[in-house]
């Protein structure tokens, strides 16, 4: 009779082999490294200090959105793309013509001047992210182009080209003074 034996592989070896290569590609793989949304958090209020200063009504402009997502700005309905231009007018008002940059209307309900300009955004929790991202854009677009037309036309220079120095004066010029609440 013959041998009724099949040839076999050994397979002893098959699970180190998995193991190496399980290995090799999770090292090798990138993991993404998401970071979402730059913000700085304020500084606690040194003891001893007051740290809640009252802010005038003409100094600060609110941006409520209610769970259907309706944007009110400064008690007005209206969109997302007209914030931007609302918030420009807003911040660079000069009311109190203390400002020497600034091309404002100087309104009276509008801020005294870029330094004392604060904008407050309340959004429902129901509210999709991003609603709220879009928002976060129009008011970081709202400052950067004020911030680029102070780099322009009162500091003559190109964005690219300032100086750290010159950049803590754009932004000592037009700071971003937010105030977030949640509902």
């Amino acid at each position: 009779m013959r041998n009724s034996t099949s040839p076999s592989v050994n397979a002893g070896s098959m699970a180190d082999i998995a193991f190496l290569l399980l290995i090799f590609f999770l090292v090798t793989s990138m993991i993404p490294n998401d970071k979402g949304i730059a913000s700085n958090l304020p500084l606690a209020c040194p003891p001893g200090a007051e740290c809640n200063v009252p802010i005038k009504k003409n100094n600060l402009f609110t941006i409520n959105v209610n769970e259907k997502g309706e944007i009110m700005a400064n008690g007005e309905l209206t969109i997302v793309e007209g914030l931007k231009e609302k918030l420009k007018t807003f911040i660079d008002n000069n009311g109190d013509t203390s400002c020497d940059h600034c091309k404002g209307e100087k309104l009276a309900e509008a801020s005294d001047n870029p330094k004392k300009a604060s904008i407050s955004l309340s959004i429902h929790r129901d509210v999709p992210y991003q609603s709220f991202i879009s928002i976060q854009d129009e008011i970081a677009k709202a400052y950067f182009e004020l911030r680029e037309s102070y780099v322009t036309e009162i500091l003559k220079k190109d964005i690219d080209k300032i100086s750290d120095e010159e950049l803590k004066k754009v932004q000592e010029a037009y700071p971003f003074r937010i105030i977030e609440l949640s509902q």
